[in-house]
């Protein structure tokens, strides 16, 4: 049996990276998942229903249970449809994990208009939309153990000189993490927001050689699959008690943030995280972590 047998996700963004590795990793623990994919290119452009179907072509072919959808979620109606249609198929949403993004990097004095609104409309937007709509579910049907996963970075967190328009998206969805897990806590739903760190093809244009080091492929701890187990966490039933919270995930480590900075870290001992270990760790760390006040645990004017 699966730490997910019977719940339903939706993966935004799963087509490649990150996503991909969360849809997979989400089903083969039960999940039934809809890998929800446009198929753009980096910067948004042109769409491809392969990426998409290859992901659930896998999850099949291990025995998972799995649908394609080419919504995109920087459209109201769009997002919409995609909630309705999840439930209507599957009579329930249980997990919302919101990765879908692009990049249009500038410095902010060459940074053209539709580059901005390009960026912040998938991310920001997009993350609202889907979450918008899985609420109103959500909060119809409360009682539920309901988990909306969200994906920030650390260009948001620390500022990326070259993508200020990426870094502002990625910082509001922290806001609207925290803003929901207050907002929605009262429906059963916990509300945590990831900041990853993988090589994916968003990472392999950076420049400096120290960071195409760290980001070469063939490094197992920097595979997206080692973020996916923190998902698999907090897509569980077994994860109530963690609301509000921004944690790090990649290059074997989890990390539990607070705004001075990492407040709890664990280390994976191989540099690779398995679920199991994962999960007790987790539990074992993060848990007397979160018994002590910091600015995450709290509303704030």
């Amino acid at each position: 049996m699966g730490r997910l047998d019977g719940r339903v996700a939706i993966v935004t963004g799963a087509g490649r990276g990150i996503g991909a590795a969360v849809a997979e990793g989400l089903a083969a623990e039960g999940a039934h998942v809809v890998a929800s994919d446009l198929g753009v290119s980096m910067d948004g452009s042109g769409a491809d229903e392969s990426p998409a179907r290859e992901v659930v072509d896998r999850i099949r072919a291990s025995g998972g249970t799995a649908r394609t959808d080419h919504t995109d979620v920087a459209s109201w109606a769009a997002a919409e449809k995609l909630i309705r249609s999840t439930v209507d198929e599957y009579g329930r949403l249980d997990v919302l994990v919101n990765v879908a993004g692009i990049l249009r990097d500038r410095m902010i004095f060459n940074m053209a208009e539709d580059d901005w609104d390009a960026v912040i409309d998938v991310h920001l937007k997009g993350t609202f939309n889907t979450t918008r709509h899985a609420a109103s579910y959500w909060r119809e049907n409360q009682g539920g153990d309901y988990r909306l996963i969200n994906f920030t970075s650390g260009a948001g967190i620390y500022g990326a000189p070259s993508q200020p328009n990426y870094a502002a998206a990625k910082l509001g969805i922290v806001g609207l993490t925290l803003s929901c897990a207050n907002a929605l806590r009262r429906y059963g739903v916990t509300s945590n927001c990831i900041a990853p760190v993988a090589t994916t093809r968003m990472t392999m244009g950076i420049a400096s050689s120290k960071a195409v080091n760290q980001y070469d492929p063939a490094n197992e701890r920097m595979s997206p699959a080692n973020v996916v187990p923190i998902v698999l966490y907090l897509a569980s039933t077994e994860s109530g008690w963690l609301n509000r919270r921004v944690i790090g995930a990649g290059n074997g480590r989890i990390s539990l943030f607070r705004e001075s900075g990492v407040e709890r870290e664990i280390v994976a001992s191989s540099g690779v995280w398995e679920t199991a270990s994962a999960f007790a760790e987790i539990e074992g760390a993060f848990r007397s972590a979160i018994e002590h006040p910091n600015p995450f645990d709290r509303p704030r004017g």
